[in-house]
């Protein structure tokens, strides 16, 4: 089986792992990035990017993904598609154990992103991306003067009701059990004018057609009966999402969240390991934030590799 030894190794090809292989390509540091699948991910399934700066509001988060992939490949990064299933980082070369051979590197960068739960709604999957998402934060403009649902009572669900209040004519606010009274957030976002909430409802199915989502059916806990509801988008949030460290096991350390413990410069409790974006289970899962995470990682390990005390500024005045 091929072995392979690079300066940087990096496992994801997200934002976060194609910006770190941009910078680190850049400072002339061999680096290799090791990705799952290319269309996979959340930028990867994301219909239409509004918020990131200097980006066409009309391109897609998978367009985006590849010019990203390719910035970094011109630059130098060599790109594999590749399953890691196990790592070993107690020695000073960290080594990544794949199918396809093993990768050995001087530094690792850990970008795999976390895992949404698995669709549960009968239409979720169906049109994601087309009427279901799971982050207003990203889509929420879309929804100017329509009418939406948000499903789930969690924090999270919460959050990003009031971020939908700011755009939507309408959110309906699909609870299974009523929101404590108590919690300050909850009631706030109840007193809003443009909130219905479904209490004790629970979400049957997406409806939707060629164009799209066109209403939801729910059941109320004390009726025979369904409802449907027509509406325009589904805002999903059940269980939250899961940072993808399966292969890492107790190697590092983590939060009580799951996220991977990390500095200001997004060094691990593991000398020579690093990691960048959603992996960290940080509260704002934003492309433009995987991507400050790249940056931030790929200085540090310039810095690292080559005993550097001061960061590179990556700019020329003219």
């Amino acid at each position: 089986m091929e072995t392979i030894e690079a300066d940087v190794v990096i496992i994801g090809g997200g934002p976060a792992g194609c910006t770190c292989a941009l910078y680190a390509a850049r400072a002339n540091l061999k680096t290799v990035v090791l990705d799952k699948n290319p269309s996979v991910g959340a930028l990867a399934i994301t219909h239409q990017i509004a918020n990131y700066p200097g980006v066409p509001v009309d391109m897609s988060g998978q367009a985006l993904l590849d010019l990203m992939r390719e910035q970094a490949i011109q630059y130098g990064t060599d790109y594999r598609r590749a399953q890691v299933f196990s790592v070993d980082l107690s020695g000073e070369w960290k080594t990544v154990y794949t199918p396809e051979g093993t990768f050995k590197g001087r530094s690792l960068v850990l970008a795999t992103g976390a895992m949404g739960r698995p669709a549960s709604f009968k239409g979720e999957a169906e049109f994601l991306g087309r009427g279901v998402s799971y982050c207003a934060t990203c889509d929420a403009a879309f929804y100017k003067g329509r009418e939406v649902a948000v499903v789930g009572v969690n924090k999270e669900a919460v959050e990003e009701a009031n971020v939908l209040t700011k755009f939507s004519s309408t959110v309906h606010w699909i609870t299974a059990s009523d929101p404590k009274s108590d919690d300050v957030h909850s009631m706030d976002l109840l007193a809003k004018p443009n909130v219905k909430h479904w209490s004790r409802t629970r979400l049957l199915c997406i409806d939707g057609n060629e164009g799209g989502v066109t209403g939801i059916s729910v059941k109320n806990k004390n009726s025979e009966n369904e409802q449907k509801i027509e509406l325009e988008g589904v805002f999903v949030y059940m269980s939250g999402s899961k940072p993808i460290t399966d292969f890492l096991g107790d190697q590092v350390a983590y939060k009580e969240d799951g996220g991977i413990v990390v500095d200001d410069f997004m060094t691990t409790s593991i000398e020579g390991v690093w990691a960048i974006g959603d992996i960290r289970n940080t509260p704002f899962k934003q492309a433009v934030v995987a991507a400050s995470d790249g940056c931030i990682a790929a200085m540090a390990i310039d810095r690292f590799l080559n005993s550097r005390k001061a960061i590179r500024v990556d700019w020329v005045h003219s």
